[in-house]
């Protein structure tokens, strides 16, 4: 008999727990039911994230015409500053025009006022081109060549230097940071 009872009492038990479980599942349903947004709640949802994603790519595009737009303005204006370096230099020449055209000035003194203008002139040029980046290439006579910096006018016979020693510089030679803009001009020893 009390194996019965161990049985019966067993079965209730698991009736129980079987109800409780029951009792759960029902009220997690009736929790998702109701956090379940209804269908006109998404499509408001819907519209909102529509509308946002489409303010924020015209702001994207905006953004990206303003950009460009400011780039190709930075390009075409790239050279305002240079250009207002090299301003005192022209106006070095116009003062040394000025200053030889005078009647009164005879000639010798119109050509020391000449020869300093000119000075004055090249060495606002270097000034500006320094100030920019650019620099004379450095060149000694002597030196051995090098066709990344010069280029060769002439080959010349010269007794004194070896094969490929620059023998006389006849135009100087620029670059602009580590870019070459114009190979200095030699000539170089036979």
């Amino acid at each position: 008999m009390a194996k019965k009872e161990k049985e019966k009492e067993m079965k209730k038990q698991q009736q129980h727990q079987e109800e409780k479980k029951e009792q759960k599942e029902q009220k997690k349903q009736e929790a998702q039911q109701k956090e379940q947004p209804s269908c006109e709640e998404l499509e408001q949802r819907l519209a909102e994230c529509e509308d946002k994603y489409l303010r924020t790519h015209a702001d994207f595009e905006n953004t990206k015409k303003r950009l460009e737009r400011e780039k190709l303005q930075a390009i075409e204006y790239s050279l305002e500053k240079f250009a207002q370096d090299l301003l005192p230099a022209l106006d070095s020449l116009d003062m040394a025009l000025a200053a030889v055209s005078k009647e009164e000035i005879d000639p010798q003194a119109a050509l020391e006022e000449l020869k300093k203008g000119i000075e004055l002139t090249i060495d606002q040029f270097i000034k500006a081109f320094n100030k920019n980046g650019i620099e004379v290439i450095e060149i000694e006579e002597g030196g051995e060549f090098n066709p990344h910096l010069h280029e060769a006018l002439l080959q010349v016979e010269d007794a004194d230097r070896k094969a490929g020693e620059i023998v006389q510089v006849i135009q100087k030679g620029y670059k602009y940071k580590e870019r070459i803009l114009r190979p200095a001009k030699v000539s170089v020893a036979k």
